[in-house]
């Protein structure tokens, strides 16, 4: 997640397009496998894009259009959700940045965080989030890391009663809190939760997931990638040679279709600063999906190395 000269080059050829692409709104490639969000039945692509500390890139004005050309090469490539946080430093105003580049497109799936200690102070931090994106509203709202979500989440549901919201949901990472996390989805009518899953750490297989399905609640994932670590981990390890059969072609796309296959799992959310590599990833996010039997084969052989 480094940026170099060649990878802000590469992102600059294509942000040199950004300010034609406008309103358009790009079809989703030929099997994109949708999941459904239970509360409402609404369909949204498997491949999102999170945005902690990839996009965390202050003022500097190469390495915006860089991320610009990312959020380009993502809508381009059929992709939906941006997840971001207040937390993520500069992340929100560099989304903006790329939003308004891009003509705001009409695919995007916006989902933020509340994150403030201070109950008061979170209508104004919301404001303040959908200011830096420049939105008229979110779709998805999330209580980040549980911090004081009592507090939270009466507001979030009644601004998700007014129209001013689409959904309502908590957040964690790195594996924290989970108990908490399952008292709240089976006390509370959240929209979403989002954990972290990957071929490594899946302790959210245990209770989360399943609860997610009993529950009706979608699930996003983030750090599938252990922060990029657990692809430089594997770069240097064979992929197996029934690859083929994950549809897969790269440890990347092996990653996230092991995700992704989940039943539970919405959408998962790697982050990245190069197109080439978000592009990767959304063709993850197509073909076919391993089953049961193929995802035990693909723990074993990872765990294995």
């Amino acid at each position: 997640m480094r940026f170099t000269r060649r990878s802000v080059l590469q992102g600059l050829a294509l942000a040199a397009s950004l300010p034609a692409m406008g309103h358009s709104s790009h079809a989703e490639p030929a099997g994109a496998i949708r999941k459904v969000i239970p509360s409402s039945g609404e369909e949204i692509p498997a491949i999102g894009l999170g945005t902690w500390i990839t996009f965390n890139v202050g003022d500097d004005p190469l390495l915006k259009d860089e991320c610009a050309a990312v959020m380009a090469a993502f809508f381009e490539g059929g992709g939906r959700m941006i997840d971001s946080s207040p937390m993520y430093g500069s992340s929100q105003p560099t989304i903006g940045y790329g939003l308004k580049k891009l003509g705001y497109p009409d695919r995007l799936f916006s989902a933020e965080k509340v994150w403030i200690s201070d109950p008061a102070s979170g209508a104004e931090q919301i404001e303040a989030s959908r200011a830096h994106w420049g939105v008229e509203k979110f779709d998805l709202m999330q209580v980040h890391n549980l911090v004081s979500w009592e507090d939270h989440l009466p507001m979030l549901f009644e601004m998700k009663a007014k129209a001013q919201l689409r959904y309502v949901g908590i957040s964690s990472s790195e594996g924290r809190r989970h108990r908490e996390i399952e008292r709240i989805m089976a006390s509370e009518p959240i929209d979403f939760v989002q954990v972290t899953y990957n071929i490594l750490d899946r302790e959210a297989e245990e209770r989360i997931l399943p609860l997610a399905r009993e529950k009706g609640i979608a699930v996003i994932v983030n750090r599938p990638f252990r922060q990029g670590s657990l692809i430089r981990q594997l770069d240097d390890e064979p992929l197996p040679e029934w690859v083929g059969e994950t549809g897969a072609r790269s440890w990347a796309q092996f990653l996230l279709k092991f995700i992704i296959s989940h039943p539970a799992v919405t959408c998962a959310i790697p982050a990245t600063t190069r197109v080439d590599h978000v592009r990767e990833n959304l063709e993850a996010g197509g073909g076919v999906l391993p089953d049961e039997t193929m995802r035990r084969r693909m723990v074993d052989y990872v765990e294995a190395l």
